[in-house]
């Protein structure tokens, strides 16, 4: 087999600890948790050392959101998400041999001892900072409490610690218009006393073992992120967070400080597999420090930087730990060309899923797999969903077995004929069966499940080509000694199929067994053209995969179509506070021309244009770009507030501000005159 050089023992393979604030949705499972699965059943099935872990991350600021507007703590939502997350995995068959949770006695515990190692060894700096307070809620704000735009593409619901929308790490106070996610107010800055790892200090180290070290063998946009970072300078990070929810800082002068999340919850893969080896009796140690394990973390895009930069930096202070070998993250998917949302019910959640179809966990696999976002963002909509199925897993693999099956039950009494005479087309056939375990073993190692997954498929579609070909159904009459070599050939690619797409298709693989009357083989058994002895006995076959009919497709975008027209219902933002007529007499508001307009460079969403306002013809920079090209709004008629004072955009001074209406989605349209009004014509 061309498999890697074996100098690993064993495998720690992490996947991202979802947050327990809502259930898991495509999304996730196609960005993480199906590839981490494809991976270790594969490791298993080549009989490696191996142990899954996941989890539950359960003291992020989005835990705390959720329970304030529900009204209950953030212990009720965790216990809540944490259940529902993990009977959906389950079901799902996603392997897992420990799904532990941040909150459990152990985590805290380890969680601790690790921040006092490092506090011990004086690797944190302790310094007092000014950090954004709502007073009217009398607390610190973390991260994800103050919202603004992005400094960097002008997205306005940036986070504080993150922009979801160009994806960079951010601070709070680089946030354009800072809020308060709690009030809605202008927050302020006060003085607290905070812990940060100093990531400017080890970014020597970082450069020689990621960006020297890694960049042959990382995905290129794991190591292009990871270098991007170094490159731009890192700074400290704190790693703890005025909080009453969390992993309390166990240093004196600390009190009312917990772990800051990102700190604690990469810990819980170590205290995961600390609670798997009291289990089990197995030592956990060798998972984690020996130096002939191999550690492996999947993630998504928005996960690079603390598994590429700041864990590993964590461990290597530590001094104890390896380091990971790879971080196969992988980039969004959308649906239905829209960008999933949890908080607008924008997503396809696993547990619905499983309640509507039930029984095809392989076929949402088998499409997030061919779909997967392993160099970019791709898209999963509901007709591509229907059209894999019934064209490639019914029409091709299961089309494949069921007739073979049949034909060998119609024949032969269900027995496996023998092996007689071989045609050219037969040993081709043979030949090139020989070959898959290899081809498909090389793409996963080199963590490319879709190009995998393909190939698994090539052999279905060899075995369908074959027997479509040889016709056994038509030589029957005049040629039994024919018919028992094709069905011998094909039954051996069944037989091949039940170990190669066990990783890919659990379910199937299970299914298909049991028809062959097999016991649970192994990797090393398949490329074998004798799997099925002669005179071997299969049961009675039994269909792998159903048609999935239009109406059942059509509900499922029925059911986004409501979710999009509640939205738009719900998020109709209400009115303001009452204002008297001379503060709306204040606002000079004129008709106008654009008479030029261009993109500003290195910007999202920023036109600058030129507008005649009747008054003047002056610069106004707009965030419009995404909604309109510069060259089709030259001659439109706009509204302008024209005494607006002026401020620099992208060193632009912009004067004025056009009217836009901005709908649910963010969408933006003019508010035009709807005659030709002459420029510079009052507003009122």
């Amino acid at each position: 087999m061309n498999k890697e050089p074996n100098k690993f023992k064993r495998y720690t393979v992490t996947s991202a600890l979802p947050y327990a604030n809502g259930p898991i949705h495509i999304g996730h499972l196609a960005g993480v948790y199906i590839p981490a699965d494809i991976y270790c059943r594969y490791l298993r099935s080549i009989g490696e050392d191996v142990i899954f872990i996941g989890g539950s991350d359960e003291h992020g600021v989005p835990i705390t959101i959720k329970a304030r507007q529900q009204g209950v703590t953030p212990q009720d939502i965790v216990d809540k998400y944490h259940e529902i997350i993990k009977k959906s995995f389950k079901e799902f068959g996603i392997s897992f041999d420990v799904y532990s949770r941040t909150s459990a006695k152990i985590h805290h515990e380890t969680a601790q001892e690790f921040f006092k190692n490092l506090y011990d060894k004086g690797e944190f700096i302790e310094k007092t900072s000014e950090n954004y307070f709502d007073e009217k809620e009398n607390q610190f704000l973390a991260d994800r409490y103050i919202t603004g735009t992005c400094p960097n593409c002008d997205y306005e619901k940036a986070y504080g610690d993150q922009c979801e929308n160009c994806g960079i790490s951010l601070s709070p106070t680089e946030l354009i218009n800072p809020k308060s996610a709690l009030s809605g107010n202008v927050p302020v800055l006060r003085e607290t006393k905070h812990w940060f790892l100093p990531l400017d200090k080890y970014e020597p180290w970082l450069r020689e073992w990621i960006v020297e070290g890694h960049k042959d063998d990382w995905k290129s946009n794991v190591y292009g992120q990871c270098k991007s970072w170094i490159d731009l300078g890192l700074k400290p990070r704190a790693v703890t967070r005025d909080l009453n929810w969390g992993i309390e800082v166990p240093v004196k002068g600390a009190e009312g400080k917990v772990l800051y999340v990102w700190f604690d919850a990469p810990i819980g893969y170590i205290s995961a597999t600390k609670e798997l080896a009291k289990e089990t009796g197995k030592d956990w140690e060798p998972y984690w420090k020996n130096e002939d394990s191999k550690l492996v973390h999947f993630i998504g895009k928005d996960n690079i930087v603390f598994h590429c930069i700041i864990f590993p930096s964590m461990l290597k202070k530590e001094g104890s730990y390896i380091l990971p070998e790879n971080v196969p993250a992988n980039e969004f998917l959308n649906l239905e060309n829209e960008k999933i949302s949890t908080s607008n019910n924008w997503a396809v959640w696993l547990h619905e899923y499983l309640k509507e179809f039930p029984g095809k966990q392989d076929v949402l696999r088998y499409v997030l797999t061919a779909n997967a976002p392993e160099t970019k963002d791709n898209d999963f909509t509901w007709k591509d969903f229907q059209a894999k199925n019934n064209n490639e897993l019914l029409a091709i693999f299961g089309n494949f077995v069921n007739r073979t099956i049949v034909l060998t039950q119609k024949y032969f009494a269900g027995k496996v004929p023998e092996l007689n005479n071989l045609d050219e087309i037969d040993k081709t056939v043979i030949n090139e069966l020989k070959t898959f375990p290899d081809k498909i073993a090389s793409s996963l190692e080199k963590y490319r499940f879709r190009e995998a997954q393909a190939q698994m498929m090539n052999l279905a579609r060899l075995g369908n080509k074959y027997l479509t070909e040889t016709e056994p159904w038509k030589q029957i009459k005049t040629d039994e000694s024919r018919v028992k070599t094709i069905l011998n050939i094909s039954l051996q690619i069944c037989g091949n199929l039940s170990i190669l797409c066990e990783p890919f298709l659990p379910f199937t693989a299970d299914k298909l067994s049991k028809m062959l009357n097999l016991s649970k083989l192994k990797w090393k058994d398949a490329g074998n053209e004798n799997i099925l002895k002669n005179g071997h006995q299969l049961e009675k076959p039994t269909y792998l995969f159903e048609k999935i009919e239009d109406k059942a497709i059509e509900e499922q975008v029925q059911k986004l179509l409501d979710t999009k027209k509640e939205n738009v219902a719900n998020n109709v933002n209400p009115a303001k506070e009452d204002i008297n007529y001379d503060d709306f007499a204040k606002l000079d508001i004129r008709t106008g021309t654009i008479i030029e307009a261009e993109k500003v460079p290195k910007t999202k969403k920023l036109l600058k244009l030129k507008i005649d306002t009747g008054i003047d013809e002056r610069t106004v920079v707009s965030g419009i770009a995404e909604y309109y090209k510069a060259e089709d709004i030259i001659g439109k008629k706009v509204s302008i507030l024209v005494n607006l004072a002026s401020k620099k955009l992208r060193g632009i001074e912009s004067n004025g501000m056009i009217l836009m209406a901005e709908n649910e989605l963010g969408e933006l349209c003019f508010v035009s005159p709807t005659q030709d009004f002459r420029n510079g014509s009052e507003v009122k």
